[in-house]
């Protein structure tokens, strides 16, 4: 029989294993969707749609998921949800309209449901003063959006786009098999300290939650959106071919995805507060710099003659500075969920697919703007002034309501005064 220490590595490895598979599917679009646009000539917005469609999906079954996870436990729902995206992905390769394509792309998008049904499963397994570290692992499983930059290109070049639905669908189930070998159920994961109905609905109506959504919104959802649309701009910005664009755009995606479990110890070290905190301002000063747009100057000179020179930001320090924001982001992933570990125990499940769910929306919202504001605007650095604005409201509401000094303190009898006023004049 199975150790408790075995059973729990066992698991972790398994989960996070089948979560790089699902999320290599769950982005695969931003990939195939390169040639598909050019083939169908879409425009940069119908292009945002198509990647965005199974991010939509994939969030909005994370809060159903994970509610069933803490009722029923990971496992079944884990191999469920994977055999039931095998035919779509399958079905991808024959599809020849733009509406086909969106169906069955809504359809994959189940596979990203996967991360509040693994990442309840993974913690349940480990002790409090672990769980951070455990699902920093797990989460790490994104870094699956780095396996589609190096798979997908290659065999798009090698075979044609239509290849790669039929690699995945083939991997996906044997995935699903791995899982279900490697994976162990606990009862007591499923019946103690069940949330009652009243209790679950309770959390929608905490602020905190919404807090956290937020966070969550702009590290995982930022993640996932620019994961989907760099190779198409590293090919228009730069004049790049789909595989080198790919291939440079994984120095934002793979490092993002792998340190999160470092971003997990970090903040069992030093808490979740301080590790977001130092994170968003981390990305704040990067995607300042990203957003400077290619410009032209003319100065009048006094004979009358100009003098005209340009400036925009060389591929390089773009390259470092989107490397900054990668680091930044995959660390915070990690923190925002520490918060949920600690504050949320009983339904964690639930409350980590409300948040997951926050940040696939994100992740949906994103692509469609990115192409909706180079349309409209023809400056292709507009999508990253969009998200410094994003990352610049997360502050702002952290010292909002985290950082800047209490108007009220409490006394040894835990009686609200106001600074400075006796308790009776408080009243």
């Amino acid at each position: 029989m199975a150790s408790p220490r075995f059973k729990q590595y066992s698991v972790l490895t398994a989960n996070t294993f089948a979560f790089t598979m699902c999320f290599m599917v769950w982005t695969m679009f931003g990939e195939i969707g390169v040639p598909i646009a050019e083939e169908l000539g879409l425009s940069d917005t119908q292009f945002g749609i198509l990647a965005a469609v199974p991010i939509l999906t994939g969030s909005l079954v994370r809060l159903p998921l994970g509610a069933m996870t803490d009722r029923i436990g990971g496992r079944p729902v884990f191999m469920a949800l994977m055999l039931a995206t095998v035919p779509a992905i399958w079905a991808v390769q024959f599809a020849t309209q733009y509406w086909q394509l969106l169906m069955l792309g809504a359809v994959i998008g189940l596979a990203g449901g996967g991360f509040s049904v693994g990442i309840t499963y993974t913690a349940k397994w480990f002790e409090r003063d672990r769980q951070g570290l455990a699902m920093g692992i797990f989460g790490a499983g994104n870094a699956g959006a780095a396996v589609t930059k190096f798979v997908a290109p290659t065999v798009i070049i090698v075979l044609g786009w239509q290849a790669v639905p039929n690699l995945y669908a083939a991997i996906m189930l044997i995935t699903a098999l791995i899982f279900w070998f490697f994976t162990f159920s606990d009862p007591s994961h499923r019946n103690a300290n069940r949330p009652t109905l009243r209790e679950q609905v309770a959390v929608l109506n905490d602020p905190k939650v919404w807090k956290y959504c937020q966070y969550y919104s702009v590290v995982f959802g930022g993640y996932v959106g620019v994961s989907l649309w760099l190779t198409r701009y590293y090919m228009h910005e730069y004049g790049m071919g789909i595989q080198l664009a790919a291939l440079i755009a994984t120095i934002f995606v793979l490092p993002s995805g792998v340190i999160r479990a470092f971003g997990g110890w970090l903040s069992d070290r030093f808490g979740a507060h301080a590790v977001t905190w130092s994170c968003m301002w981390a990305s704040l000063v990067a995607l300042f710099i990203m957003s400077y747009p290619h410009t032209q100057y003319a100065v009048q000179q006094v004979d009358g003659s100009r003098l005209e020179f340009s400036f925009g930001i060389p591929i390089w320090l773009f390259t470092f500075a989107l490397f900054v924001v990668g680091i930044a982001w995959g660390i915070g992933k990690a923190s925002v969920f520490k918060y949920l570990s600690d504050e949320y125990d009983r339904n964690l499940g639930l409350v980590s697919g409300i948040v997951g769910l926050a940040g696939g929306v994100g992740g949906f919202l994103l692509p469609i703007l990115f192409g909706l504001l180079v349309d409209f605007t023809g400056v292709a650095t507009s999508v990253w002034m969009l998200c410094f604005g994003v990352t610049l409201v997360s502050i702002v509401w952290m010292w909002w309501t985290e950082r800047r000094a209490p108007v009220f303190t409490r006394d040894e009898h835990h009686q609200a005064t106001v600074i400075g006023k006796p308790a009776a004049e408080a009243d």
